[in-house]
């Protein structure tokens, strides 16, 4: 049964547990919409309609971790999107917690995805809706744990397969005490620099060729880092770009999106 560590419980969060559920996402909009102040994990075992960026099917196996943390009032809106970043380095912290043997071959690939060995492991989705005056926030995290699909146009791996032994419960317990402390260094956007740095410090592919598709549109160039908004900056031979959103695809590959 997942539960929550004992610092996030000290923090005010609380935990819903479901054994199905169609998105945990959407679960924790219903409840930020029936009025939820809390800051409130949704964990299922098994999602029907489980979903990533731009709409996009999340397969949801029993033993993986689908989890969503509904937070109100988190800040302002304009800083909403840097929770991504915030979630991505807590993420990485709870797994390093758990297996310090990941510290080389976990990396974290703009904007929302995480990479063990170059393949996916997990993703990261923050939706958010407005009430008055007040924006509340769900950042959703799916991490594959005991199982990943195998008909990906891109390379996916489990903790399992790449002999990490570590259960969904452990993941979801370890994710809740590192959230709590990336959560206070973001401050509600005033921490953004830290949070900025320690997500490049993680970066996958920084330094190196990157290829960006955005609306039809395919840009090459150097991945050379992130600017205070969290835009992903690519040298291109036509100048320096600043991109809000993408996909991005390591030109050596040419395969991971």
């Amino acid at each position: 049964m997942p539960a929550l560590s004992d610092t996030a419980t000290a923090a005010g969060f609380q935990l819903v547990h479901l054994a199905e559920t169609g998105s945990t996402n959407a679960d924790a909009l219903a409840r930020a919409a029936a009025g939820e102040t809390r800051p409130t994990w949704v964990v299922a075992d098994r999602q029907t309609a489980g979903r990533g960026r731009r709409g996009r099917a999340w397969t949801s196996e029993t033993g993986n971790l689908f989890a969503s943390l509904l937070i109100a009032d988190p800040a302002p809106a304009p800083r909403i999107a840097e929770l991504c970043f915030v979630a991505a380095l807590a993420l990485d912290d709870a797994l390093l917690a758990l297996a310090p043997e990941l510290e080389e071959r976990f990396r974290l690939k703009w904007p929302n995805d995480g990479l063990l060995d170059g393949a996916k492991l997990a993703g990261i989705l923050v939706e958010a809706t407005t009430r008055g005056q007040a924006t509340q926030a769900v950042i959703g995290i799916g991490v594959n744990v005991a199982h990943h699909p195998a008909d990906t146009p891109y390379p996916t791996t489990s903790l399992a397969a790449a002999g990490i032994a570590a259960s969904r419960d452990a993941v979801f317990a370890a994710l809740t005490r590192s959230m709590v402390t990336a959560l206070a260094i973001w401050n509600r956007g005033k921490g953004f620099d830290a949070i900025r740095a320690g997500w490049l410090a993680r970066a996958y592919g920084l330094g190196g060729p990157m290829v960006v598709r955005a609306d039809d549109k395919r840009m090459e160039g150097v991945f050379a880092g992130l600017d205070g908004q969290g835009r992903l900056i690519l040298d291109t031979p036509d100048g320096r770009q600043f991109l809000n959103v993408g996909e991005v695809v390591p030109a050596v590959s040419g395969a991971l999106n």
